[in-house]
């Protein structure tokens, strides 16, 4: 006859499941939208971490959609084919055969490197880009930047379909624009907005190299409504590499994303403290009137 000795780590883990269980609860059959990037894509052990943490999202009946940039990689091979890179007031131009480079690394070598990481830790997962089936129909951003696009036109029912088979998407932000044959590079931030609102989403979860939106004291802010946003970015306090990111979350609310949270993504299991747990993680911006998950 076996003895099994119970140490404290199987009981706080335990202790951490059956706390969980409100939280299980209210995310049952929602949908949320997580853009994936920085430093963990370039890592094996941190993305198989995240890949993991999707497919228990998935096993616990959240809809999870995964939105991935990818340009680190993007850089190196525009390096290796000896493409020059060209910047306007920060921002990349995008000329015929750079859109070319982008397309084939986040379609193709980033795409399925997630995919392959998601199926290896027991999921279904299926790659697309904004051009199947229309999802991202783009138009250009800014005519100086060439294919740089921003989504006017989503069409979100293959996503939904894909729910319905039990299948997680993986999205690559390339999309198709309004003439034939046009491919448009679409900010990956831009483009997780805008299929979390379309999906008018529970939740996306902007996943940084930063711990959050910071206040004038340098402390992580983990509450703001859209006004608080406005105010610290007119004042200066939100800045930088932020307010793309904040830009992006006003505009998901608006377009009725229950709430939308900046996340460090280098905290393991970034995701599951921020839906599962009581102590949360980042910064969750949502305004005052929306009503809670479980109405």
């Amino acid at each position: 006859m076996r003895q099994q000795n119970m140490n404290r780590d199987w009981i706080a883990t335990a202790r951490t499941l059956s706390e969980a269980l409100p939280y299980l609860q209210r995310y049952t059959g929602a949908i949320v939208v997580v853009k994936f990037g920085g430093n963990a894509m370039g890592d094996d052990e941190a993305m198989a971490a995240f890949a993991r943490d999707i497919v228990l999202m998935r096993q616990v009946g959240v809809n999870p959609i995964v939105v991935h940039g990818g340009g680190p990689m993007i850089n190196d091979l525009l390096k290796r084919l000896g493409i020059e890179s060209r910047f306007v007031r920060g921002k990349r131009v995008t000329d015929k055969a750079t859109v070319e480079v982008v397309e084939m690394v986040l379609t193709g070598l980033v795409n399925k490197r997630i995919v392959q990481a998601i199926m290896d830790e027991g999921g279904r997962a299926v790659g697309l880009s904004g051009k199947d089936d229309d999802l991202m129909v783009c138009e250009p951003d800014d005519p100086e930047l060439g294919f740089v696009g921003r989504p006017i036109e989503m069409n979100v029912q293959v996503l939904r379909d894909l729910f319905k088979a039990g299948i997680i998407p993986v999205v690559a932000p390339v999309g198709t624009g309004t003439e034939v044959t046009e491919t448009y590079n679409v900010n990956g931030d831009t483009a997780a907005g805008a299929i979390a609102g379309a999906l008018k989403a529970d939740r996306l979860l902007l996943l940084t190299d930063v711990q959050g939106v910071k206040g004038p004291d340098g402390t992580v802010l983990t509450a703001l409504t859209p006004e608080d946003v406005r105010r610290l970015t007119d004042e200066g306090v939100i800045a930088g590499g932020m307010i793309p990111k904040t830009e992006t979350a006003l505009k998901a609310i608006d377009e009725g994303v229950r709430a939308v949270v900046i996340i460090d993504g280098r905290v393991q299991n970034a995701c599951l403290l921020e839906l599962f747990t009581e102590h949360g993680s980042g910064s969750m911006i949502r305004s005052d009137n929306r009503p809670p998950l479980t109405e």
